[in-house]
């Protein structure tokens, strides 16, 4: 694999496996994180050990200006992008019902999950499409089973940023891929990542024991298959997909 792929929110869990395995097949890596400099480092040397190369570069998916220099940086890193995986994601620092949302928090929420990963699309696709001079490429989102339960109880906020995921992959999709470029997604379950511990939920992986039909949480490698099998040539009939990686959980 000759591709370049940025992959955000990648210092840990879902993202680091995706890194990883990509490195595994020979791409050029670009770890974007926001604040785990070392973790990201990390990642970096994992990908390199595997055959790949990789960067790590700071940004916050959640302001314009950092995502266009995250571009820019890999421009000047690898040449234009040829694949993103849109990853990174925020949450509350606890449960919340609809009686305690903020708006700052919600709008915290809106500018990573939902915002970010349209600019981070629209720069990916300025470098990818045919129209502009690109040679094609391919998107990933990653979603979240909330955009099938509405994360009551829980993160509604959060339900509706990953919801709005699923809205924009189809519609990108619809509209890029004459470009030479696919677009999809994954919808994660219950996976063990660091996520559920910043939540204040640190039992959610036990509990996923007893409350999914597969019986037990999800680990970050699993979905990074397929995140990397969308991204590939093998899934070249595949675009405007959101695809379940939740083992029969709902």
């Amino acid at each position: 694999m000759a591709d370049v792929v940025i992959v955000t929110g990648a210092s840990s869990g879902i993202g680091a496996a995706t890194a990883r395995l990509l490195g595994a097949a020979g791409a050029s890596v670009v770890v974007n994180y926001r604040s785990s400099h070392d973790l990201a480092a990390g990642v970096v040397a994992e990908v390199e050990a595997a055959g790949g190369h990789a960067i790590a570069v700071a940004a916050d998916m959640g302001n314009e200006a950092d995502i266009v220099r995250l571009f820019e940086e890999t421009d000047r890193a690898f040449g234009p992008v040829t694949g993103l995986v849109n990853n990174a994601g925020v949450n509350s620092p606890g449960l919340r019902r609809i009686e305690d949302y903020t708006f700052k928090e919600t709008m915290d929420l809106l500018a990573v999950n939902t915002a970010g990963v349209l600019i981070a699309c629209r720069e990916a696709i300025r470098r990818m499409s045919t129209k502009h001079g690109g040679t094609g490429g391919s998107i990933v989102n990653v979603s979240s089973i909330g955009a099938l339960t509405g994360g009551a109880g829980r993160f509604i906020h959060y339900a509706g940023t990953k919801g709005a995921v699923d809205t924009m992959t189809l519609g990108i999709a619809a509209e890029v891929v004459r470009d030479g470029i696919r677009v999809n997604a994954v919808r994660p379950g219950t996976v063990d990542t660091p996520i559920h511990a910043k939540t204040g939920i640190t039992d959610r992986v036990k509990q996923a024991l007893v409350d999914t039909p597969l019986g037990r949480a999800g680990r970050p490698e699993e979905v990074a298959e397929s995140i990397v099998w969308l991204l590939s040539d093998k899934a070249s009939l595949v675009t405007g997909a959101i695809l379940n990686v939740m083992g029969a959980q709902r």
